[in-house]
Formats: structure tokens, C-alpha cells, sequence
């Protein structure tokens, strides 16, 4: 059995032994098969997200002109925003997907609904690759779009939940921030590949072979992604940390109406406290790109090397993020990566507006740095703040609504600002007004560092 995980049985009625009433106890290392749980969370989410990003980037480059086609003749704006609305569609998805992912889990355990998420991701972006446009099929190819862009949200509704679960309730205590900042890497990792492929397929292709067929590759690409993932996350064998999760999950799935009225507030709160990095992210995501392309008329193979590089800053402080939550707290860590984004959500779009490569490069890379830091700390800090019976319900929701609040239709809402104004440091307004909800939100939050979850758990 694995030293960091120690299994009390007691004997039943009839003296068999139960591990139903199984009380965990800790080491201050993580064992090999917790190890492979964060793997395998890890990568999961990497090709969850790059499905995701593979899609917004799509949205910002190519989808108005090929799905929208007599609106973006008419309106190239509207078609535009057209475009944007089928991403920010599939957030209201989300909280469907936590939902229905939730009662799969108690029935079929952990493992199954994670792989289900990863096939169901990698079944719909694979197919928006094989989409006919609208010049081939009319109206039916933006509905069969918006149809599997709703797949996409749903499978990622289901996803994060569960991950972030899995990597923190057996993290070693003191590094509980730090494990629950794996899953919360595969949303760089995830966009590092994306905007690496495209760039690579942009250069090596050329702009108009990008616009005619190479868009489809990233999307064909998700095949080879999913059976990798597929294989390493059904490498998590039913070990002891994986059954306890299962029964951690089981106690965690209350009724919706129990679980809105006893705990209303603290979903409110998580939705809140995601809401400025959710909208921060999917400007940087799907929006920069397409303002930097279309807009300023900047190359587009520069943008997307600019966006990969800015992914990998994004990377670190998301890992810093998850240190820091442990050394001095996740709420000082969430403070001071909200207060970074309230100061350089505005000046960043000056830098943008030179149309200098370099310049648009130090500005989402100072976006990166407040990103990772308000993003680390996330799943240890919402694990922490729900008790066991409504944790995975209260955890998956809470995040599926900030993202609706937030990154849900922030690039749809950032195109008609430009198209209103021309200003984009209104975009900056925006943010940073978001921010400062976020930032006064998390301040109410009583920083629950260090709490043991199974005591927790107990008096809750």
C-alpha cells in the first residue's frame, strides 16, 4: 500500500472488512500513484484546453468570413461578432456539463467521466474540421458549428471539476496550492499548443492556404492528442487514492436545491472570484490575435509567436501562483495578481496600439504575469472553501458561472466596443472593472490555507 495513503478498516456486522468508512491519513510526500493522478490531470486539461483555444483562435482568424458569409459581406463587423457570440455560446453549456458529469461519476466513478470529457472534447473539435462552410452548405454549417461548439462547452463543464479535485484532496498539506496548480497549467500548455500550431502551419503555409483548408489541421490534430490523454488517464488504476476520490465524490453530489440553499453564497463568491481572469484570459485567447491582425493589420504569423511565447509566461506565474498560495496564502496571492490586472489592463493597450511586435509582447506578457497569479491558487482555494458533501457540485458550478460572467462573451464584447469607439483602452476599462470586483470579492474570502479537509469536512 502507499506510504502517503493509510486505509483504517472496520469490521461490519457480519465481520467482513468495509472501506466505506475509511479515514485517510496523510504524509508529508506524495506517493507514486498520487503522482500519476496529477499527470494525468495535468494533460487532460493541456488537450481539453488546446481543443478549446484551437477554437477561439479559429473564431478571431477565420470563422467570421467562412461560417458568416453574407454577414460578413454585408458587415464584416457584425460577422465578426457573429463569430465571437458561437464561442461565448458554449459557456452557458458549462454548468449543464458540471451537472450532468456529476451524477456519471457517482455512477461510473472518477476515472470513467474524465476519460468521457476528454473523448467527448476531442470528438467535436475533430469534427469542426471536417465542417463544410457556408459556401458548401448554406445555413446548416453555422448551426452544425454552434451545435458541436455546445458539445465543447459541455465536455469542459465536466472537466475541471473533477480535476482540480483529484490533484488537490491528496496533495501533501503544505503543497496543497502548488498540486492544485497542475490542472490550472493545461490552460497555458493547452494555448502553447494551439497558437504553436497555428503558427507553424501560418508560416509554413501562408495566410490565404490558412483561410481556404489549413485551418482544418489544428482540429484533425485533436485525434492524435485525445488517444495520448486517453492513454495516460486510464493508466490511473483504481489505487487507494483513486477509490477514496470516488467516495469523495460520492458525498459530494447534493441535491441543486440543498446545494443553493445552504451554500448560495460561497458559489456566488468562487463565480465572482473567477470572473476578471476568465475575461482577462479569453482577451488574451481569442481577442489580441484577431485586433492585432484585422485591426492594426499587423502579420499574423508574428502574432501567433507573440501569443505562444506570452502562453509560456503565463505558464511560470501560474506555477508561482501555486507556490505562493502556499508560502503567504491564496487570498494574498489572488490580491495581488487582481491588483496587477486593475493597474495594466488599460496601459497595456497602449503599448498594443504602436503595432510594434516587441511592445505588443511586454503587453500580454504583463497580462500573463497578473493571469497566473490570480489563477495558481484557484482550485486549492475553492476545495478548501466547500465542505465534502457539496465540494465537487459547489466547486464545478461555481467555476462554470464565473466563466459565463466572465470569459463567456468578453472577446464578442471587446469587437463591438472597437467597432463602436475605435478605443480600445475601453477594453481596459472593462477589464479592469471586472478585476476590481474580482479583487473585492476574494478579500471577503477568510483564507482557508492549511485547513485539513477531512476535519473540515466533519463539522461541516
Amino acid at each position: 500500500m502507499p506510504q502517503g495513503i493509510r486505509i483504517f478498516q472496520q469490521k461490519n456486522i457480519g465481520g467482513n472488512m468495509s472501506i466505506e468508512t475509511a479515514a485517510i491519513a496523510r504524509s508529508p510526500e506524495m506517493t507514486s500513484e498520487e503522482r500519476k493522478v496529477v499527470i494525468a490531470t495535468l494533460v487532460g486539461t493541456t488537450i481539453e484546453w488546446y481543443d478549446f483555444f484551437v477554437y477561439a483562435q479559429a473564431a478571431g482568424l477565420v470563422f467570421g468570413s467562412l461560417f458568416f458569409t453574407p454577414m460578413n459581406q454585408n458587415n464584416p463587423l457584425l460577422a465578426q461578432i457573429a463569430a465571437f457570440a458561437t464561442l461565448g455560446l458554449s459557456f452557458l453549456f458549462r454548468p449543464l456539463g458540471a451537472i450532468v458529469c456529476g451524477h456519471l461519476g457517482d455512477r461510473f466513478g472518477r476515472r470513467n467521466v474524465l476519460v468521457g470529457t476528454l473523448v467527448l472534447m476531442g470528438v467535436a473539435t475533430a469534427l469542426v474540421g471536417l465542417l463544410p462552410t457556408y459556401a458548401q452548405i448554406g445555413a446548416l454549417a453555422p448551426a452544425l458549428l454552434i451545435f458541436l461548439r455546445i458539445l465543447q462547452g459541455f465536455s469542459a463543464g465536466g472537466e475541471w471539476g473533477g480535476a482540480a479535485l483529484m490533484s488537490v484532496e491528496f496533495a501533501p498539506l503544505n503543497k496543497r496550492s502548488f498540486f492544485g496548480a497542475f490542472p490550472q497549467i493545461g490552460t497555458p500548455l493547452g494555448m502553447i499548443l494551439a497558437t504553436g500550431v497555428l503558427w507553424l502551419l501560418t508560416t509554413t503555409l501562408g495566410k490565404q492556404a490558412m483561410i481556404e483548408w489549413g485551418w482544418r489541421i489544428p482540429f484533425l490534430l485533436s485525434i492524435v492528442l485525445i488517444v495520448i490523454g486517453i492513454v495516460i488517464r486510464r493508466s490511473v488504476e483504481e489505487s487507494p487514492v483513486f477509490q477514496a476520490m470516488h467516495r469523495r465524490r460520492k458525498e459530494s453530489s447534493a441535491p441543486l436545491a440543498e446545494l443553493f440553499r445552504s451554500h448560495a453564497g460561497d458559489i456566488m463568491r468562487t463565480a465572482l472570484i473567477f470572473m476578471a481572469n476568465n475575461a482577462a484570459g479569453y482577451i488574451l485567447i481569442a481577442f489580441m490575435i484577431s485586433y492585432g491582425a484585422n485591426t492594426l493589420k499587423m502579420p499574423s504569423d508574428q502574432l501567433l509567436l507573440v501569443s505562444t511565447l506570452a502562453a509560456v509566461s503565463w505558464f511560470i506565474f501560474t506555477l508561482l501562483g501555486g507556490v505562493l498560495g502556499d508560502r503567504i496564502g491564496r487570498v494574498r496571492t489572488f490580491q495581488i495578481g487582481y491588483a496587477l490586472l486593475v493597474l495594466w489592463a488599460v496601459p497595456m493597450w497602449f503599448l498594443i496600439d504602436s503595432r510594434e511586435v516587441l511592445l505588443f509582447f511586454v503587453a500580454a506578457v504583463g497580462l500573463t504575469i497578473a493571469l497566473g497569479l490570480s489563477y495558481g491558487p484557484q482550485a486549492a482555494l475553492y476545495a478548501e472553501m466547500f465542505p465534502a458533501k457539496i465540494r465537487y457540485s459547489g466547486v464545478s458550478i461555481g467555476y462554470a458561472l464565473g466563466a459565463i460572467l466572465g470569459g463567456a462573451f468578453a472577446p464578442m464584447i471587446a469587437q463591438w466596443i472597437i467597432g463602436t469607439s475605435g478605443e480600445s483602452w475601453r477594453i481596459g476599462v472593462y477589464i479592469a472593472v471586472l478585476s476590481a470586483i474580482s479583487l473585492i470579492t476574494v478579500s471577503t474570502v477568510k483564507d482557508p490555507k492549511g485547513i485539513d479537509l477531512n476535519v473540515h469536512d466533519s463539522d461541516a
